[in-house]
């Protein structure tokens, strides 16, 4: 049996995402290890698949999940430097649709 997508997730967002959909598509369970595991990820995959849901969704439970204060990131138990340690800039850099930014032959 294939590991739960949603397991790296915060509790709250794992309970969220089971309340909102019935499972993971294909591009989530896919694209969630490679984007938790803080890899570069390109996920293709036809419109309506859940593809900025996967981008999204880790980005939104890191960011909600981090105490501003410590810098501890919830469950996980991961510690990160603390918000003043921190260099500023970025946190999410998310470019779509990439269809866009393609060079189009006409």
């Amino acid at each position: 049996m294939a590991a739960d997508p949603l397991a790296a997730f915060s509790a709250p967002t794992r309970a969220w995402f089971a309340a909102a959909f019935a499972a993971p598509t294909p591009p989530q369970a896919r694209g969630w290890p490679a984007i938790a595991s803080g890899d570069h990820t390109l996920i293709v995959a036809p419109t309506g698949t859940g593809k900025t849901l996967a981008a999204f969704l880790w980005a939104l439970d890191r960011l909600a999940a981090t105490d501003a204060g410590t810098g501890a990131t919830g469950e996980a138990g991961r510690i990160a430097a603390p918000a003043a340690a921190r260099p500023p800039g970025s946190r999410v850099v998310y470019i779509s649709p990439l269809r866009a930014l393609a060079p189009t032959s006409r």
